[in-house]
């Protein structure tokens, strides 16, 4: 392959998974949390460096390796995830950027807004307190309805 395109490149990371026969792993659950994993791995090139020191990072040999490594793990995840529940990722990025535009319309100013000065606005109505969260439930009493994680009963009435 010769020229580089997000199809292309989703076909070949399919092909590299089948013949590893990797399939069954490569869940939207699985590789979402890849996906999390490779992009925490990114972002721990950066973690202690000044702004400064983080925009000269492709500067060294080294690290701007290190960078393109974790890019390209992020990116191989991402397509594989699209591929497997059939997400056109350029199409979702586009239709994303539509909404932004209208979301966030653009302003003749181009300076950061100023902060809100300190206290209450007059109109502001501070929000009720929300409910205290019930105790969790101790351990060994694993009931679905104290623990948010677990999937629903099933119904007993149909």
């Amino acid at each position: 392959m010769t020229e580089l395109d997000v199809q292309g490149l989703q076909r070949r990371l399919v092909e590299f998974a089948a013949a590893r026969e990797w399939e069954p792993y490569h869940t939207p659950k699985n590789l979402a949390a890849a996906l999390s994993v490779e992009a925490s791995e990114l972002l721990e090139i950066f973690q202690w460096l000044t702004p400064e020191q983080s925009a000269r990072v492709m500067e060294t040999p080294g690290s701007a390796h290190r960078v393109r490594d974790e890019v390209a793990d992020v990116l191989a995840y991402l397509l594989q995830f699209c591929d497997v529940l059939g997400i056109d990722a350029l199409t979702a990025l586009s239709e994303k950027i539509d909404r932004n535009e209208l979301r966030f319309p653009p302003s003749g100013d181009r300076s950061l807004p100023s902060a809100p000065a300190p206290g209450p606005s007059p109109t502001h109505t501070p929000a009720p307190s929300p409910s205290p969260s019930p105790a969790p439930s101790p351990p060994g009493s694993s009931s679905p309805s104290s623990c948010p994680s677990a999937p629903p009963s099933p119904s007993t009435s149909d």
